[in-house]
Order: structure tokens, then C-alpha cells, then sequence
């Protein structure tokens, strides 16, 4: 394994090293290449069509939603060690939300089908990818509640959560 590689499995902090063992890790990066982006870069939209997915290196990332005759919410910024994408584990493959680079930001970039593959291959590494994912996935769609509550509940009206 390259010093790149090591450096990358031992630095980046919070979900990606918490949520899978460091041999799955390992298998997934040998899948991963390098990808940077600009501040400002549009990574996708909610809607279309899902073949990637990221975990961030450095940086960070607007999650948003389409709100018909406004501009998209953001609903969440995610940064160093967080998954980008989890709509490309379910079929039909689209995206969820929409995505855009608020600052520099470099990641490993995934091919969402040879993830899967590779999860078909390895049942373990399957569980932890589930499990990782179903809390991303809890925490985003909980986020989004509230963001959209703050955006647009009637001012005064609560809210339970």
C-alpha cells in the first residue's frame, strides 16, 4: 500500500473510519481515484441519473433540494470523511438531492457499480456499507426536515423534532 494510501485511510476523521473496518476501507479505496473540484462545482442534481459517489478528503459540500419556484435549500454541508451520494446504492439509481462544492474540495470518487460488485462479493463488507449508509441516510433525511422547517414553517409554528 502506498504512503498516499495509508495517509488516506489514517487522516480523513468522522463517518468513512468510524462506520467501516480498516480492511474494508482498504478494499474500497483500491476502487477510489482522486478527484478535485473548484468551489462552486455542481457534482449533481436531484434527479438525475447516479454512477459515483464521494467521500470527502477536504473541503466541503452543500447538499440541497429543489423547491419549485425558488432557488434549491441547502440542507446539509458535509466535509472531511463524509459520504457524498448514497442514491447510488438503490435502484432506481437517481439522486435524492443535488450537490455543490462550496469550497476547494478533493475526494476519492467511486464507481457506484463496482462498489456494488464488490459488496456482492463480500458480505461483511456489504453489512458495513448498509449500515454505514442507513445512517447517512437517517441523518440527511432528518436534516432536511429541519432545514425545510426553518425555510418555510409559518415563523412561530414549532417544530416537534
Amino acid at each position: 500500500m502506498s504512503t498516499s494510501s495509508i495517509h488516506r485511510l489514517t487522516s480523513s476523521p468522522d463517518r468513512f473510519t468510524r462506520a467501516l473496518t480498516l480492511e474494508h476501507r482498504e478494499s474500497l479505496l483500491a476502487l477510489a481515484h482522486e478527484a478535485n473540484f473548484p468551489a462552486g462545482t455542481r457534482l449533481f442534481n436531484q434527479g438525475g441519473h447516479t454512477n459515483q459517489f464521494w467521500v470527502i478528503r477536504s473541503g466541503s459540500v452543500g447538499m440541497d433540494v429543489h423547491v419549485p419556484g425558488r432557488q434549491a435549500a441547502v440542507v446539509e454541508t458535509v466535509g472531511p470523511g463524509e459520504l457524498v451520494g448514497w442514491s447510488w446504492l438503490f435502484r432506481p439509481y437517481t439522486w435524492h438531492f443535488g450537490a455543490e462544492t462550496r469550497t476547494p474540495v478533493r475526494t476519492d470518487e467511486f464507481d457506484a457499480a463496482a462498489v456494488r460488485l464488490l459488496m456482492d462479493a463480500d458480505p461483511a463488507l456489504a453489512s458495513e456499507m448498509w449500515q454505514w449508509v442507513g445512517q447517512v441516510l437517517a441523518h440527511r433525511l432528518v436534516s432536511a426536515q429541519i432545514r425545510l422547517l426553518d425555510l418555510y414553517a409559518p415563523h412561530g409554528s414549532g417544530s416537534s423534532i
